[in-house]
């Protein structure tokens, strides 16, 4: 396993101690059981996969070792590096000044960069525009590029089907940065449309057999389909590709939905269904996959109530939280200063996309109170930990950080 040279406040030797006991354990990844982590009167439930993952570490790294390197000039982040807003503001406090928004409008004008500046490409990737305009303004476009190889995955697949003659359907948030530059990608190869879930994907269905006329279609899905696409023509053979953060069910559900559609439409057999539903297994990173797996299996015990670390415009945190509410109460903040009391906590609604206050989020318990924690891919472990430490020392007589880091740091003893 590749190490990379991360900024020590980002880690957490309790955390690594934790996963390192558990990588011994599990070489194989078969076992998604929690851990405990017990403070005596607080017990936390802790998921068997969170935080970094590899494309998170390896843009951080990237980005530190620009500063690093460039002395003296200025370093602009073309927007957001991760969805954590910890890490962003300390490249902008080492003075990475951002490009655009997490949306892609325009925070500095794009005609003041000259090629004395650096340009970082953040690990979403970009657009195809985007780099041209960058590469005509003399920036290295690759020199510090920190796209995430599992995006990388996703663009070449969909250059593949593309090279068979398929449409691609694009399951991703249309506004994400990921799916921007994977949808420009694929529009460049292949006629191309976005679906956000499974509404969506049912909308699209009804054009694929004629139940809607197609003149409607672009109405509907106006702004999601690229240049040029016929709806009478391009609808005809499909593969399915999306945005490695989304939820690994719905992807499997609305790929599965699709080729069901084209199957009875065309009256295809099971030999021939590849004539128009390309039969890819879904472009999930393995962290999405990893993390969202390792809920599943937390989910199989009791808790009191969850806890889920993120930043508010993450999407695979968001699918984590969402995976969360459907069992018990759940509160998704994005670092220990919004739990502000015993009593009260700040935190977000991702479906409104507001922040809330719930009083008397701790249960009132005759015995432990048990918390199942866990975090997005781009949530740094010291973040956990401080959760962790902030909510045991509400509880009287708890163990305090350094008592459970002796026994996890120091099992023998």
């Amino acid at each position: 396993m590749k190490q990379f040279n991360v900024p020590s406040a980002y880690r957490s030797p309790l955390i690594s101690a934790i996963k390192n006991k558990r990588r011994l354990q599990d070489k194989l990844k078969k076992d998604f059981s929690p851990t405990r982590v017990d403070f005596g009167p607080v017990v936390f439930l802790l998921a068997r996969h969170f935080g970094f993952c590899y494309g998170v570490e390896n843009a951080i790294e990237i980005a530190y070792r620009c500063i690093e390197e460039n002395p003296g000039k200025r370093i602009f982040l073309l927007s957001e590096m991760i969805h954590n807003p910890t890490v962003n503001a300390d490249l902008q406090a080492l003075g990475l000044q951002f490009l655009q928004d997490t949306y892609g409008r325009p925070l500095i004008p794009l005609e003041s960069v000259t090629s004395n500046d650096v340009v970082i490409i953040p690990a979403f990737g970009t657009t195809l525009a985007m780099e041209k305009m960058l590469a005509e303004r003399g920036i290295a476009v690759e020199q510090y590029n920190t796209t995430c190889p599992f995006v990388e995955k996703v663009w070449n697949r969909g250059e593949a089907l593309a090279s068979k003659g398929y449409s691609l359907v694009v399951h991703g948030k249309p506004t994400h940065e990921e799916t921007r530059a994977t949808f420009s990608r694929s529009a460049a190869n292949a006629a191309t449309v976005i679906v956000n879930n499974m509404a969506e994907t049912v909308a699209l269905g009804l054009y694929i057999t004629g139940q809607k006329p197609v003149a409607e279609f672009y109405a509907e899905f106006e702004g999601r389909y690229s240049t040029g696409f016929d709806a009478s023509k391009d609808l005809q053979r499909l593969g399915v590709i999306n945005q490695t953060t989304q939820l690994a069910t719905d992807t499997q559900a609305i790929a599965d939905y699709l080729k069901n559609l084209m199957v009875q439409h065309f009256g295809l057999t099971e030999q021939n269904t590849a004539e128009r539903f390309a039969d890819t297994r879904d472009t999930l990173c393995y962290a999405t996959n990893d993390n969202q797996t390792a809920v599943v299996g937390l989910l199989e015990h009791s808790a009191d109530l969850a806890i889920v670390v993120g930043g508010y415009n993450s999407s695979n945190t968001s699918h984590l939280v969402e995976l969360c509410e459907h069992k018990l109460p759940t509160y998704y903040i994005s670092s220990d200063e919004e739990i502000t009391s015993a009593t009260r906590i700040k935190h977000f609604d991702w479906r409104q996309k507001q922040a809330l206050e719930t009083e008397g989020y701790l249960p009132q318990a005759n015995g432990p109170v048990t918390i199942m924690l866990t975090s997005g891919a781009s949530c740094p472990d010291a973040m956990v930990e401080a959760v962790m430490g902030k909510l045991a020392a509400y509880f009287d007589g708890a163990k305090t950080m350094d008592e459970v880091k002796l026994e996890w740091l120091n099992p023998g003893l």
